[in-house]
């Protein structure tokens, strides 16, 4: 398989890790877009968030678990962080191994722009 991100978790891809347990790993992004920019992966393969299967649910759960703990660990619990999901081209998605967003360390204004 091809996947930037299945490398970074077999290890032979490097990777800032900031988060790991069975399940989940995190890293900082290679292009930031906030001074606070994790990305965060299941270590298992789904291409998309349309692709997730019943017994996928609970890793949304070890994901919103991770991304806690590293909001804490980074100093944004409490002035605030937004974590995102993109699914498929027209969303951004570019690497399609289903994966989350934290960002902040800085006021990140509207979602997205007006039109």
């Amino acid at each position: 398989m091809d996947c930037i991100f299945c490398k970074i978790i077999e290890g032979t891809l490097p990777s800032k890790k900031v988060y790991e347990t069975e399940q989940v790993v995190a890293f900082h992004d290679i292009q930031p877009k906030a001074p606070v920019h994790i990305v965060i992966i299941p270590k298992k393969h789904i291409p998309t968030m349309n692709d997730l299967q019943k017994e996928d649910y609970a890793l949304l759960g070890d994901i919103h678990e991770a991304a806690q703990h590293i909001a804490k660990d980074l100093g944004v619990e409490q002035s605030g962080y937004r974590l995102v999901n993109n699914c498929n081209k027209d969303s951004g998605q570019i690497v399609f191994h289903i994966h989350y967003h934290l960002l902040g360390g800085e006021p990140l204004g509207d979602i997205v722009g007006s039109r």
